[in-house]
């Protein structure tokens, strides 16, 4: 019988047309490729099997989830290599995922998995979530993609994290972007992940102009950092609301330790359910991209009526750029199915459009784009350095999901494929008072 790996490289060759610029690894323990490149590792045949029962991305991340994939060598170029391979060759290129939808290019892979009639898909990983057809962006299944994210045990989020424990990107002080390409590196600012989350936080508190005697509501507030911040360093009341109940415990702790308890309120409620207004701020970091494109015009609505007249919103969103005219949100197959299900994505234009829709005046957008690429690969490095803890506290399933996830949002945000922006918006009075400064950007 040949090796399979020279059989899997001959053939993914054939395919595509040019060298393939990964090494392959197959079950077989046979090699083939160019030496030094990182390799992708097929450990069994399973993992031809899932591609041909879903070619592309989907396929991909079940083999990848389940162990039937695996990479060795540098993650980052393997999986710069893999999105080229898969997902984007130019307008004249093939790529595997659309080779693999071709009948005859279907047969002969069966050739190679030794299963002629393919009766049954393998099952997907348990970490997947089931889809079924449904009404999305209910309160109900709100909550249930919220849990599926966010109540996977806080010690696992603490390993990742670190003890900032804010789930959103940093504010990294470093000129021209990201320092040294890929290396990290952060040479007349700070160095460190908490360093530069303190940042982040203030410089959200700093736009919300924040000050005793404000009342301040955060919404999707996370593990409560920035409600911790706000009112230690600010001096606001804050009510903070959450879906996940292991956040809002933790959150709650940490008020209490914190001395915070008679400024800082953490709820278990949906953002639509808040009644208690007015407030002089609301900040949402890195929740927004969860509402959905049939909820997103009644979110800003809903927060623009919590607002006094000259408060401020602080709108922390990711976003992605638009496809010729249409500006519909977008799911992601993987994102959808592994990380965190229902979840959407818009340009930041169609974003800016909603809120103004809603009421508010745009004052300031600010792009962080290679602050979430930076932060990424921290929280990256984070996971890897405590690998055996984190598939304890979770599954080895999950901590694969996980790394996978951010590597590859990583690389994104550095080539531009993601965006993540500040969105600074006001309702004005009745008059059309702002109580915005004259000068953009005096909280810098």
């Amino acid at each position: 019988m040949p090796e399979a790996a020279p059989r899997l490289q001959s053939f993914a060759e054939q395919l595509l047309g040019a060298p393939l610029p990964m090494r392959i690894r197959a079950w077989d323990g046979s090699e083939a490729g160019p030496p030094g490149a990182p390799a992708l590792v097929v450990r069994n045949r399973r993992a031809l099997r899932r591609l041909l029962w879903k070619p592309g991305e989907l396929g991909l991340a079940r083999a990848w989830v389940a162990g039937d994939l695996d990479i060795e060598g540098d993650f980052y170029a393997a999986l710069d290599h893999l999105s080229g391979l898969v997902w984007d060759r130019g307008e004249d290129a093939r790529t595997l995922t659309e080779a693999l939808r071709e009948p005859g290019v279907r047969a002969a892979v069966r050739g190679l998995v030794k299963t002629a009639g393919l009766p049954l898909p393998p099952a997907p990983p348990r970490e997947e979530v089931p889809r079924r057809r449904r009404r999305i962006h209910t309160r109900r299944t709100d909550k249930r993609a919220v849990s599926h994210h966010y109540d996977v045990g806080n010690d696992f989020y603490e390993v990742v994290l670190g003890p900032s424990m804010v789930y959103s990107c940093a504010y990294w002080e470093a000129p021209g972007g990201i320092p040294g390409g890929t290396s990290g590196e952060l040479p007349g600012g700070a160095t460190g992940l908490e360093d530069a989350q303190r940042d982040k936080l203030e410089l959200v508190c700093r736009k919300l102009a924040l000050m005793p005697g404000l009342r301040l509501l955060d919404v999707g507030c996370g593990w409560g950092s920035l409600a911790i911040h706000a009112a230690r360093e600010h001096g606001v009341q804050v009510v903070g609301v959450t879906l996940s109940q292991e956040q809002a415990a933790y959150a709650r702790k940490r008020v209490a330790e914190e001395g915070l308890a008679d400024r800082v309120e953490i709820r278990v409620q949906d953002y639509r359910d808040v009644t208690d207004e007015p407030f002089d701020a609301v900040s949402s970091v890195g929740m927004a991209e969860h509402v959905g494109s049939e909820q997103y015009l009644t979110y800003a609505r809903d927060l623009y009526a919590l607002l006094k007249p000259g408060g401020r919103l602080l709108n922390h969103q990711i976003a992605r750029p638009p496809r010729n005219d249409e500006d519909a949100y977008s799911l992601d197959g993987f994102i959808d199915a592994y990380v965190f299900p229902d979840g959407e994505l818009a340009p930041v234009g169609t974003t800016v459009t909603q809120l103004e829709r809603a009421g508010f005046e745009v004052r300031d957008v600010e792009s962080i784009r290679e602050h979430y690429a930076l932060t990424l690969r921290r929280w990256v490095t984070n996971l890897e350095a405590d690998w055996g803890r984190a598939q304890q506290l979770t599954s080895p399933g999950r901590a694969r999901v996980w790394r996978l996830y951010m590597a590859a949002s990583a690389l994104a945000f550095e080539h531009n494929r993601l965006g993540v922006n500040q969105v600074l918006a006001v309702r004005t009075t009745g008059s059309g008072e702002s109580g915005m400064p004259l000068r953009a950007r005096t909280w810098n």
